[in-house]
């Protein structure tokens, strides 16, 4: 099972410097056509010939004036039932109605959407809101450190992983070196143990 699967019919948020990454990955894990809404100014953009294979195919680019124009656009697309994923970078934080427009287009349309925030600028109505950034490895290692900050419907927990943002994420990828194995319940307690003393029989 896929450990970062976002809830289908909900807005969902990533902040970090690694929230591109993040949302690359969870493109490569949703069928179907994937919308991806920025602004004409924003300075960092895709390259479509560094994308997995397959999935430059499947991405629809949408640059849009403002950010009125972003959050329209979001939208309408998360209210067609057609995209896997939609994501979109706001500029600035979202007002509570917008938000909640967002949330019921995606019910409405039963798709999924990530919006790219900057840290600090995370709305009440998200269903998750996660935390990604690179961490330092080895000459031949990818890491990355997706926490998740929220989480209506469940605990929140945290991911380090190794990847190369080429193949799809597999399972061996993880790493969970804060998360230790639970005990086992019907393991028998290990006691010190003594030398006997050594008698000698003597019969009475």
């Amino acid at each position: 099972m896929f450990p970062f699967e976002l809830r289908g019919a909900r807005v969902h948020e990533a902040e970090g410097r690694g929230r591109r990454s993040f949302a690359l990955c969870q493109a490569q894990h949703h069928s179907g056509p994937v919308f991806y809404i920025t602004l004409q100014q924003e300075r960092e953009r895709l390259m479509c010939s560094a994308l997995p294979e397959g999935l430059a195919g499947r991405l629809c680019l949408v640059r849009t004036r403002s950010t009125e124009d972003l959050l329209w656009a979001t939208e309408e697309v998360l209210r067609d039932p057609a995209p896997g994923l939609v994501i979109a970078e706001p500029d600035r934080a979202l007002h509570l109605n917008a938000a909640r427009r967002l949330q019921l287009a995606a019910e409405a349309g039963q798709t999924t959407g990530l919006l790219l925030i900057r840290e600090g600028q995370g709305s009440n109505v998200a269903e998750t809101r996660w935390h990604c950034k690179p961490v330092p490895g080895g000459p031949d290692q990818s890491l990355h450190h997706w926490e998740m900050l929220r989480n209506k419907r469940g605990p929140c927990r945290s991911w380090t992983l190794s990847w190369d943002g080429r193949a799809p994420l597999k399972p061996e990828d993880l790493q969970s070196p804060q998360q230790k194995p639970a005990p086992d319940p019907c393991a028998y307690p290990s006691y010190p143990s003594y030398p006997y003393p050594a008698y000698a029989y003597r019969p009475g």
